[in-house]
């Protein structure tokens, strides 16, 4: 009899490990996909910031043409949206800070 209650006890810290080793097992796949998701948010991020200097290089490159061509008039009016922008962020922060 107390050799069965020795096996037993034997078989039941034996299972004990087994479960922690999955419960760790466990944490590391979670740990794993976790990163993963992570990574494919730093993907999509990457692709939009080359998006964006993409499209930022082809509004540079109109602006040049715009003022390569000398028209005085679409030039001011540039320069005029640029400040009026600049004043409306400016007070805009100032008013929400």
């Amino acid at each position: 009899m107390s050799e069965a209650y020795e096996r037993e006890s034997q078989n039941n810290s034996r299972l004990e490990e087994l479960s922690s080793k999955v419960s760790a097992l466990r944490g590391v796949t979670m740990n794993i996909y976790d990163n993963a998701r992570a990574q494919d948010v730093i993907d999509n991020t990457s692709e939009t910031f080359s998006s964006m200097t993409t499209q930022m290089r082809g509004s540079a490159s109109r602006l040049t043409r715009m003022a390569a061509s000398g028209n005085r008039v679409a030039i001011l009016k540039l320069a005029g949206i640029i400040i009026a922008a600049f004043f409306f962020i400016y007070y805009a922060t100032k008013a929400i800070f």
